[in-house]
């Protein structure tokens, strides 16, 4: 699937609850108040976690008329076809048509896989340039990456997950000379120094060199994140008291400084097109009279998106 000009970013692992739908969705949301153009694809047709979250956005912009950025979303939906391999050539297809309608027009393409191992997953793998499994920082949880030695910390054995990134990498290294930038991310960081942090540091450091990959500080646990799913905020919109059921907090503050930061760690390149748009956005933004505090450009550049089409796989459109 040959492809030029959109930046490819996959969330994704093998192990359910470590964050992947809730940082998928503030990646993206970041990156549009960045004045890139963004699109999604949720490859999970089981939990739809991600869609579930942008659909609760639409429509919590559209009952208050918000005018609020979206991203452009596929849902790709389970086949099912007589056959596996029907059904691995039809999720092919669903996954081919999604990329192509936003290539070249989407700056950056955000990928939700789910935690397991599909055929779906695989294919958001091979295509990835970015590739940003969340990890929740426990040697516990760590098993999806590789096998920890419990008292030193040493990684003994590479997991599945593992290979099948290496073999991706290998596979993409062949075929465009290109490698997939793999960035372990460590969620839910505890704020007190403790054995299990040290080892956990202490293990990443030496599998990132094995695994030829990068590690990155995510966001710590914060209850925030729960409270905004079911409005499909984030934490980078502007967010009245009533979605809270309170004032804003540290807590919030300091998630949006996280996730910055975590942007910030990923390198993401920045094409020339994009540059110049962005800063043609900037400009107008200033002008304005009234822009959010939040934002680096106006909101009102974003309508609120349009009706589903082409057949239940596009959930939003910008």
């Amino acid at each position: 699937m040959s492809r030029t000009g959109t930046h490819v970013i996959v969330v994704g692992n093998e192990k359910g609850g470590s964050g992947k739908s809730t940082t998928a969705v503030h990646l993206a949301i970041y990156l549009l108040y960045q004045g890139f153009r963004v699109a999604s694809i949720d490859v999970d047709s089981r939990q739809q976690t991600f869609t579930n979250y942008i659909r609760n956005r639409r429509q919590w912009c559209q009952a208050r008329g918000l005018s609020l950025p979206h991203t452009t979303h596929f849902h790709l939906p389970q086949t099912r076809a007589d056959s596996i391999k029907e059904n691995q050539r039809r999720e092919f297809d669903l996954f081919r048509q999604a990329v192509v309608e936003v290539e070249g027009h989407a700056d950056y393409l955000i990928v939700d896989t789910p935690g397991f191992d599909t055929h779906l997953a695989r294919l958001a793998h091979s295509l990835a340039d970015t590739l940003v499994p969340p990890l929740n920082d426990s040697v516990v949880d760590l098993d999806v990456i590789a096998r920890f030695d419990p008292v030193t910390g040493e990684p003994r054995e590479i997991s599945h997950y593992s290979r099948l990134v290496q073999k991706a990498r290998n596979e993409r290294l062949s075929i465009d000379g290109k490698t997939i930038d793999w960035v372990l991310v460590r969620n839910r960081i505890s704020m007190l120094s403790s054995r299990n942090m040290r080892l956990v540091q202490n293990g990443l450091e030496k599998l990132s060199v094995r695994l030829g990959c990068r590690v990155a500080e995510g966001i710590a646990e914060r209850v925030i994140f729960r409270s905004l799913f079911p409005t499909g905020m984030t934490v980078f919109d502007p967010i009245d008291e009533s979605v809270l059921g309170g004032l804003l907090s540290m807590s919030h503050v300091t998630a949006r400084e996280e996730y910055r930061q975590l942007v910030e760690a990923l390198h993401l390149p920045v094409s020339a097109r994009a540059t110049a748009r962005r800063a043609a956005a900037i400009e107008a933004a200033s002008g304005a009279e009234h822009h959010s505090a939040f934002v680096h450009m106006a909101p009102q550049a974003y309508g609120p998106p349009h009706p589903g089409r082409t057949g239940g796989l596009m959930e939003s459109h910008q």
